[in-house]
């Protein structure tokens, strides 16, 4: 349904929404000018202002990316360079209310080159309505038009014509439209929550880390973070070079490259490049000394980083979907994983690596493939978060968490509570069609549970700061003496010091891979 009360004036032009289920929704909102022709390969501009009422009723184009069996990214989807929209759910009437509500704002995930804000699963109806909260959904540049650094490039040209980290320069235009329009939608610019997924945590806890980001958000949420795929300007030149002999094309062909050849490049690297070199990827966030000035790794490290409560946290079994998938990405294999400390040995002669034995100690009378699982968990995404757990909780309060339910369908898959698979709990969205065998063998009243008790500790965090606000769910700050860690589980348990042989034999010291 469609109303004249759902007509919102934001600073680039009226837009016209629809109600339904509880909520108001306004998709495909252009929050950026198309980066398209001389905008392509350059940070995100504002859009030029509309005059006439758009109506807000349908998702916009999603960033090109190659289709992905399995890999839903919503009905109808159309893929387009020009991609830069975003989505917004208020809770029924919010708009024409008094009471501003606390904003959440999703960065989804895809490994920096997959995915998109309509994704089914992201359908933010059930928080909104559940959280009492505003949620906005972001489309951002992906793959090689998103973190593809091609600034090595410019010394070809008479003027600079590439621009490093476009797709973080999406997301702080997005932020901005946020907190110069949301307000008018029902919801409180001074109260602003950045979350997202895997490479969307990425991008969230980078944020945190950039002075250009200070002051358009007030707490954050990382769920599985990649906080150590972070690249330089010299490794981004030798990941252009590659680009373009992937993609059969001069440095002058760049510029005008067919979208689709530009998309079967980035694919054919993103498979090439973890072959080649494990345990890294070819595109995500570049330390370009401009947006991000230095290792984020390094700023948390020197307690430097924006001082905004952090909610962060990985799930047990992270590596299993990637072993599933047969995805390169994440070295397992025993030989994989020695090429892997080779290769950070010689590239990062400046961070000290503990010694082999005293890592693999901590996972002493596993089989070969179970410690592969283990320690490209704990490179990936375990280690990262605890490290930044510990040195940000000196800025900031910090609360630690990890996801171990699963469903016993996804144990017999030898799953269990792999990457990504909090995802429907966080959005209440635990039925995603006939094809979802996730409670095949059972767990749904249980899932249910879980799924209540996660959305009312991720809207009470963006609501005050703390998930514990409700006393019947205890959740304390972690601190470097108890390092408490909620596990999300069938029932919650808080424990203090989770998996400390891991942390022991990794070590405390922030380790900032570039």
């Amino acid at each position: 349904m469609t109303t004249d009360t759902l007509v919102i004036h934001p600073t680039t032009g009226p837009i016209r929404g629809t109600s339904g289920g509880g909520v108001d929704v306004w998709k495909g909102v252009r929050y950026a000018a198309p980066p398209v022709g001389d905008l392509r390969w350059r940070r995100a501009r504002p859009p030029h202002p509309h005059d006439e009422v758009v109506d807000a009723d349908a998702y916009g184009a999603v960033a090109p990316q190659a289709q992905m069996p399995g890999f839903n990214l919503g009905p109808g989807v159309v893929m387009d360079e020009d991609c830069l929209f975003l989505n917004i759910w208020t809770p029924l009437g919010a708009s024409t209310g008094s009471r501003p509500r606390p904003v959440m704002v999703w960065i989804h995930g895809g490994a920096y080159v997959l995915g998109s804000s309509s994704q089914p699963l992201y359908d933010a109806a059930r928080l909104v309505v559940d959280g009492d909260v505003v949620v906005v959904s972001v489309n951002y540049r992906l793959g090689a038009f998103g973190f593809g650094d091609f600034s090595s490039l410019n010394e070809h040209l008479d003027e600079p014509r590439f621009e490093s980290n476009t797709a973080l320069s999406d997301v702080l235009l997005a932020l901005t439209w946020v907190r110069d329009n949301i307000g008018a939608f029902g919801g409180n610019p001074d109260n602003v929550t950045v979350f997202g997924e895997s490479a969307g945590a990425g991008v969230v806890t980078t944020l945190l880390t950039m002075p250009a980001a200070e002051g358009l958000f007030h707490k954050a949420i990382a769920e599985s973070s990649p906080a150590t795929s972070m690249y330089d300007h010299a490794r981004a030149a030798r990941v252009a070079a590659q680009f373009l002999e992937a993609a059969d094309a001069t440095h002058d062909e760049l510029v005008g490259l067919a979208v689709d050849r530009v998309v079967k490049a980035t694919m054919t690297l993103m498979d090439r490049v973890p072959t080649d070199t494990p345990g890294t990827i070819p595109f995500a966030p570049v330390i370009d000394g401009d947006l991000v000035p230095r290792n984020p790794m390094d700023v948390f490290r020197d307690a430097e980083s924006l001082p905004v409560p952090l909610l962060i946290g990985t799930n047990k079994d992270e590596a299993a979907l990637f072993k599933w998938m047969r995805s390169p990405m994440m070295p397992i294999a025993p030989a994989d994983i020695e090429r892997m400390f080779a290769t950070l040995a010689a590239e990062y002669p400046e961070v000290t690596l503990p010694p082999r034995a005293q890592i693999t100690s901590a996972y002493q009378g596993m089989k070969p493939k179970v410690v592969g699982l283990g320690v490209a968990r704990d490179i990936a995404f375990r280690m990262p978060t605890v490290w930044i757990a510990q040195a940000h909780s000196q800025r900031a309060p910090v609360f630690l968490y990890r996801f171990d339910w699963a469903t016993r369908m996804l144990r017999v898959l030898t799953l269990g509570a792999t990457h990504a698979t909090e995802l429907p709990y966080v959005f209440g969205n635990l039925s995603m069609g006939p094809a979802d065998i996730t409670f095949r063998l059972g767990g749904r009243k249980t899932g249910e549970a879980v799924s209540r008790r996660m959305q009312r500790r991720w809207t009470s965090f963006a609501h005050r700061g703390d998930p514990a606000a409700d006393p019947t769910l205890p959740w304390p700050r972690f601190d470097s003496a108890t390092r408490a860690t909620l596990v999300i589980d069938a029932e919650d348990r808080v424990v203090d010091d989770l998996d400390a042989e891991l942390r022991q034999a990794w070590g405390d010291e922030v380790l900032g891979f570039r």
